[in-house]
């Protein structure tokens, strides 16, 4: 392995801290590094092409009032990368402009999402609610040759270069960005088109927008959806000609906003409510079925069939865990994040266009979430999921499961104690055939080594374990959404004599 440090952000964290999830498998880091030809156990395929990248919350001071939630985390992206049957590695902090105006004061200026945003030092900020600091620490993903950040309460979407991971700006697309909005985390990239699909929320009416960048990154499409109110959507979905948004039934206590206070609450009496829209389409033109109440964080994928749109996705059987009374007051605040506290169920929705009608089935009784599919079959039937599974009462990943949507069954592999996994891609071997013909990718936060790996499975062979692995310089925080993009989609990959020469850097 050669080893580079590129950096350090300062970090007032104390040495002592206790807090569930700024330590342990969530410990963060503030060294950025470079590391080229790392080393393999096992053999890496040279038809691995292409680049997996991983979104972190990682934060660097406490939280303001002290009730620090781990989505406040500071964006911090990982990459590692595989051509010709080897493999590099980059982790750099994404620069938004809260963080440098954090690092420049040497102190937290914004409040949590637990916490009074009246009591925040800086009044100014982004997100649906206001007044936060856009961390852009969700989700990634990589449009028109560019990794794109986002977080989870709206805000810019942060442009990376996909080799060294350098933040280049912030998405401007023809100076049409809607910076008053933001983006939400989950914008979709359509790999048949090159568009990508995205949508915004907020406590204004219309409530909603919706919007489409086309290939060559410029915005084409943008219109308001109509809700009934201020809602929390967290995800989208598209099939070939429709968008497929949601207003489920968890959101902002209408009282609470009345009195500027960000409460949310589960309605079990309210529908949860799918729209589906042309992808062109005007706002008015949304079609809205109605399902049963429940709350959607994630969805894997949608098609069309026939009079009917598919939808697939983690149906909650808890939105809201009750609140156990007892315990410390992390136990309350985080019971929310545990898959077995909300019952994640991957879930199928069939929505007729021609009737109306609304059918549900569930695909699976093991508990799973944040799914990933070949993203060749994004908006096109597919039949496998590759999902992990939760640690009881944890938000940690503790295996890997994949799921057959057609006959039911499952592939299991667990990581093991005290090992835990991330968001996993599926990456289509170069000539790949199939849907399963290519190599799942994951990262690893190793408790009993004090050391995380890149791990490799063969698709077709879950259960066989890892046919290769790779050591990370340093133990990583535990985190959440990642990407695949393939070489091909990487301008310069294959013409480059090193991979951070494709860009000309």
């Amino acid at each position: 392995m050669e080893l580079e440090i590129l950096g350090r952000a300062l970090s007032t964290l104390s040495a002592d801290d206790d807090h569930p999830y700024r330590t342990g498998p969530w410990r963060p880091q503030t060294t950025e590094h470079r590391a080229d030809d790392l080393d393999v156990i096992g053999e890496l395929p040279d038809d691995l092409d292409g680049v997996y990248i991983r979104n972190t919350e990682n934060p660097v001071h406490p939280a303001q009032q002290g009730l620090y939630h781990p989505f406040d985390g500071d964006g911090m992206v990982h990459l590692v990368g595989f051509r010709d049957g080897k493999a590099f590695y980059r982790n750099r902090f994404v620069k938004t402009d809260g963080f440098l105006a954090e690092q420049e004061a040497g102190r937290g200026l914004w409040a949590g999402i637990a916490e009074n945003p009246a009591k925040s030092e800086r009044q100014d900020g982004w997100g649906a609610r206001g007044r936060m600091k856009d961390a852009s620490s969700t989700d990634v993903v990589v449009h028109n040759g560019v990794a794109l950040t986002s977080f989870w309460q709206c805000g810019d979407l942060y442009r990376l270069d996909p080799f060294s991971l350098d933040t280049l700006g912030k998405a401007e697309w023809g100076g049409d960005f809607p910076s008053d909005l933001g983006v939400s985390a989950h914008p979709k990239v359509d790999p048949h088109t090159g568009e990508m699909l995205f949508f915004n929320y907020g406590t204004d009416a219309p409530y909603m927008h919706y919007g489409v960048v086309d290939a060559s990154d410029k915005l084409v499409h943008y219109t308001g959806i109509q809700l009934p109110g201020p809602r929390l959507p967290h995800d989208m979905a598209f099939t070939e000609n429709y968008a497929i948004l949601n207003d489920c039934p968890l959101f902002w206590l209408p009282e609470a906003l009345a009195v500027g206070k960000y409460v949310s609450r589960f309605h079990p009496h309210l529908p949860m409510r799918l729209g589906v829209l042309p992808r062109r389409g005007d706002g008015s033109e949304i079609v809205w079925f109605e399902a049963e109440p429940t709350y959607v964080l994630h969805w894997t994928n949608a098609y069309e069939e026939g009079d009917e749109v598919v939808l697939e996705g983690f149906h909650q059987e808890t939105p809201e865990p009750p609140d156990p009374g007892t315990g410390s007051l992390y136990d309350r605040m985080f019971r929310f994040l545990a898959l077995d506290h909300m019952g994640t169920h991957l879930h199928r929705w069939r929505l007729n266009m021609r009737t109306g009608k609304v059918t549900e089935e569930r695909l699976s009784e093991r508990i799973t979430e944040f799914g990933m599919i070949n993203p060749q079959h994004s908006g096109r039937r597919n039949r496998y999921v590759y999902a992990p599974t939760g640690v009881p009462g944890k938000f940690l990943f503790d295996g890997l499961v994949k799921h057959d949507t057609v006959t039911g069954a499952e592939e299991y592999y667990p990581l093991g104690d005290g090992v835990f996994g991330s968001e996993t891609v599926m990456a289509p071997r170069i000539g790949s055939t199939g849907e399963d013909d290519g190599y799942l990718v994951t990262l690893t936060v190793d408790m009993n080594r004090d050391l995380s790996e890149c791990l490799v499975f063969d698709a077709q062979r879950l259960t066989d374990g890892p046919i290769a692995r790779m050591r990370l310089p340093e133990r990583i925080s535990s985190g959440t959404h990642s990407t695949w993009a393939s070489g091909s989609e990487i301008p310069g990959w294959r013409t480059a004599d090193r991979p951070e020469h494709a860009l000309g850097l």
